[in-house]
């Protein structure tokens, strides 16, 4: 019993070890800019970030002043497995208080950074973490891809604002897409295509031909359908898409699934400006998704029928994926049209 607790912690560790990336300071400034009437006198909470190689406290700290933030405070997740873990080599977990430039040289000095242990590993399901998460405003972190969903249900129970980053497939997670379409998160505005580049640690097992090492000596890994997910508005969500299709006189070019009532759409800017009944469209959908523009009624990504969220009635008798001729399509999500 005791072997087998001991290699549950070890392939818990490995796996955390897997989510351990470390944002580039650019794509955080790309997103966080426009932000910035949300932070002012705000305590900004980043609560999966080693501060000494964190680039989210880098950013805040260097730009406390400017953004007019009240406090930053910054946890860290520190295995019991030290070794696994070449950047928390630390013999406790600690965290960083910082409330601003105190000897007016505009730099965080050491001195003016409060460093505080914590009695357990740092995990943000903690309950000294959860407890610093009570104090906060604003979350702004990368938490582990593989708890994204405790990790967003955790934000939402308490309440708070967050800019996050995850993965474009965890709109397809039953738990995030009913926040989606309730309106409650969306996705930010400086991602909408492509992979990312992330820092990992020295001894990260790289095995995927996505990396690199970096003039800095660091290594890095490329990751697909990366986006920033938040709670917190910015105009650029407001915008309409702009459609120049039609349905009426191309009816051919959206043909209708075979076990729902709606039409196909493959591409997003595809989407005909004069239908107004249901539309099945890609998840990369709400990258351009504007709340004023469309209503989304739904989502079918599995087989299996869930009327809450595939939103929409099922006509067909087994797969509730959306089928074309009998054929499978990707994950669909359902909309409307609100502007006809």
């Amino acid at each position: 019993m005791q072997n087998n607790f001991k290699n549950k912690n070890l392939h818990s560790a490995k796996t955390s070890k897997k989510d351990e990336f470390y944002t580039q300071l650019s794509d955080i400034e790309k997103e966080l800019r426009y932000y910035k009437e949300h932070f002012k006198r705000k305590v900004v909470f980043c609560n999966c970030d080693d501060p000494r190689v964190s680039n989210f406290f880098h950013f805040f700290s260097y730009n406390f002043e400017q953004l007019g933030l009240k406090k930053l405070i910054t946890t860290c997740y520190k295995s019991q497995q030290a070794d696994l873990f070449s950047q928390n080599n630390s013999e406790k977990a600690i965290y960083l208080e910082y409330t601003g430039d105190k000897n007016k040289d505009n730099v965080p000095n050491p001195e003016e950074i409060g460093i505080k242990h914590l009695q357990s590993d740092g995990d943000f399901r903690s309950k000294e973490c959860i407890e610093l998460l009570k104090q906060s405003d604003v979350v702004v972190t990368n938490p582990p891809f593989s708890l994204f969903r405790e990790y967003v249900a955790q934000l939402i129970e308490h309440n708070k604002k967050f800019i996050i980053i995850g993965n474009l497939n965890a709109l397809t997670y039953k738990e995030i897409f009913k926040l989606v379409k309730e309106n409650k998160i969306w996705l930010g505005q400086s991602i909408h295509s492509g992979d990312r580049e992330f820092g990992v640690p020295d001894d990260y097992p790289l095995t995927a031909a996505s990396y690199r090492i970096g003039s800095d000596g660091r290594k890095y890994i490329r990751v697909k359908g990366v986006r920033w997910f938040t709670n917190l508005d910015y105009k650029e969500r407001h915008e309409d898409l702009i459609l120049y299709k039609t349905y009426r006189g191309h009816e051919s070019e959206y043909p209708k699934y075979d076990n729902y009532n709606a039409i196909n759409v493959d591409k997003t800017k595809d989407i005909p400006m004069d239908y107004k009944r249901v539309i099945g469209v890609p998840i990369t959908f709400i990258d351009k998704y504007n709340p004023d523009q469309f209503e989304i009624l739904g989502m079918s990504a599995s087989a299996g029928y869930d009327k809450e969220i595939v939103g929409i009635p099922f006509i067909g008798e087994k797969d509730a994926r959306p089928l074309i001729s009998g054929k499978n399509t990707y994950a669909r999500i359902f909309i409307k049209n609100n502007k006809i």
